[in-house]
Parts: C-alpha cells; structure tokens; sequence
C-alpha cells in the first residue's frame, strides 16, 4: 500500500519548515508573511502529488471537525429518513456534514454509537434518546458538547430540544371521532415511557374522560415484529367486536393495523374508523386513504439544526436551554369519515 504523504514529506522534499507548509495549507501565508513564489511552490507540489490532509489532525488542530453526529431510533422508518435527510441538506449548507446511525431505541448501542462519535471528534449531538441514555447525554453536555434532542426529550436533563404537541394532537384525533359518533375507540400504542409516547396517551384519555366514553389501550411491546403485531391486533378484534374505531400511536403500528383490518375482513371506515399517528406517502394512496396526524418535518428539521448551530457558533457556556414545541395537522381522508 503507498505510504499516505503527510505535511513533514512535503517539507522534506521542498526542504522547507513544516510550520511553513502548514501556514500555506491552512491559508495563512500573507498572515505569516511567506512570499508568493514559495506559497505557489508548494501549491503546486501539493497538487502534483495529489496530497490530501488529514481530517482528523485538523480538527484537533482547529477544534472542529465540522462533523455532526445524528442518532435516530431507526433510519429505514419513514418520519426519521426524512427528517434526516432534510437535517443532512441544512447542515451541509452550513458548512458541516452528518454522520447517522439507528439506535433500534436500545441504550447499550446507542452508548456505543455516541463513543464512536465521540472518537471521530464530531461537533455536536442530534438525538432521539432511548430509555436509560440520560447519564451519557448529561456527559456530552458536561464536556461541552451542544445536544439537541428531537421526537422526544429527557425530563430529568436539562437540553435543547424540539418535539410536536403530541398530547394535543392525539386529543384532537380522538376528540374528531368522538363528534363523528364513534364511542367505542381504542388507542394502539407501545408499551413506553418515552415522553412522546406517554403524552400520545394522555390526550387520547384526556378526550375519551371528557365525553365519558371507557378508554380502551392496547399496548405493544417496541420489539414485536410485524407479523406479531398484526396477530396481535387480529386477536384484539376477535376478543372486541364492537370496537368502532381506532388511534394508533405511530405510523408502524397504523401500517400493522391496516393488514390486521383487511385480514379480519372489516371494511373502512363502515365497520371501523383508522386514524395514525405520522403521516405516511402510501396512506394517501392506501384505498381508503387514511387519516394521518402529520408532523411538520420540515419546520421540526429546520428548527433542529437552527438550534445546533446556535450553539457550535456561541462561545457563552451558560445559556437557558431552549423547548420548542411544533403543532401537527389532523389530515382527514376517507378511513375516519
């Protein structure tokens, strides 16, 4: 393998000072006071074998590695993709590049993931935490890194964070098939006590204690596999067979719900009224098109790197943490009419 040139080759062959060649290369040589003739000296080597500096040197030289490090639950889902891919675009406008991965929502690969990134020497933390990430996230934030968390947050650490008014849109949901006449409604969710989740909850109770209805949830474990959730949901027809509609806490659950619904024979939304949590491209085509709470990903990944950049770009250590809630949109297609 051929040897990777560094700053102390190009200086042996042009016999030169290091320092010198690294004040040319770091655009500093009329700072310095290195005659034109010698900066076009060395340009023109550097260029003539194909030098590349060394990223990782340079961050630990400048402190930046103008890199940020983005943790979601699970890349492959609709809402994360999204809103990852528009955070990577932001970003990049902004001068830095992301590195991703997918937690699976579990807390020993998620501390994994933020060592890696913290050996890579990224500038800052996006996060969708998982349980039990509170310690490591408090670590970051001690040592100085900005962290903005998003979907979610952590009640116990004090961070910037940016979430939807998950209880008033499941309020809002539930409150619409409620003034449809739907009484006997059930709400699908995962067995968590993740802030998003738990909130999602709240409204849906908080409507049905309102009108007097029974409130009726089901929930899941995260780790279930689709068909399992889909057996799950059969069974659940088969022991409740005057269920009339149904809120679903996320757009997994609502993609579940829709094969559990054609496999149990139900027509929508005669038999059943649907409507999921997060919007989905292939529930507007989905025959009938389903209701969808839908988050603002744009406005929620525009706020996300807003806020990091903020801080990248403060020198002040002491600065009031920022909440920033975003509303939803109730979008009503023919499963909940």
């Amino acid at each position: 393998m051929k040897k990777k040139l560094s700053i102390v080759d190009i200086a042996n062959s042009l016999n030169i000072s290091k320092t010198t060649v690294s004040f040319i290369l770091n655009g500093r040589a009329q700072e310095k006071r290195i005659s034109e003739e010698l900066v076009k000296r060395v340009l023109e080597y550097v260029k003539e074998v194909g030098y590349k500096p060394n990223s990782l040197a340079k961050s630990l030289r400048t402190g930046k590695s103008h890199i940020i490090g983005l943790l979601v639950q699970d890349i492959s889902n609709h809402f994360f993709a999204t809103i990852a891919r528009q955070i990577e675009d932001l970003a990049y406008k902004n001068g830095y590049k992301i590195i991703y991965s997918s937690t699976d929502n579990d807390t020993q690969k998620t501390q994994e993931l933020i060592t890696m990134f913290r050996e890579r020497h990224v500038d800052g933390y996006i996060i969708t935490p998982p349980d039990g990430i509170e310690d490591d996230i408090s670590d970051l934030i001690r040592d100085g890194f900005p962290v903005v968390l998003f979907d979610r947050y952590l009640p116990s650490v004090p961070t910037d964070y940016v979430v939807v008014d998950n209880l008033f849109s499941t309020y809002n949901a539930t409150q619409y098939l409620i003034d449809n006449g739907h009484k006997n409604i059930v709400f699908i969710t995962y067995s968590s006590i993740q802030t998003q989740m738990i909130e999602r909850l709240e409204g849906y109770e908080k409507a049905m204690h309102q009108s007097k209805l029974k409130t009726s949830v089901t929930e899941i474990d995260f780790y279930a596999s689709a068909d399992s959730i889909v057996k799950l949901i059969l069974d659940f027809f088969e022991q409740n067979k005057d269920v009339d509609a149904i809120l679903f806490g996320n757009n997994h659950l609502g993609k579940c719900g829709l094969k559990a619904t054609r496999k149990a024979g139900k027509r929508v939304p005669e038999d059943i009224a649907l409507i999921a949590f997060d919007d989905y491209e292939l529930f507007e085509l989905y025959t009938p098109a389903v209701t969808a709470i839908a988050q603002p990903i744009s406005e929620i990944a525009d706020n996300v790197i807003n806020l990091l950049m903020e801080r990248l770009n403060t020198t002040t250590e002491e600065q009031k943490k920022q909440h920033i809630t975003l509303a939803t949109e109730l979008i009503v297609r023919d499963s909940s009419k």
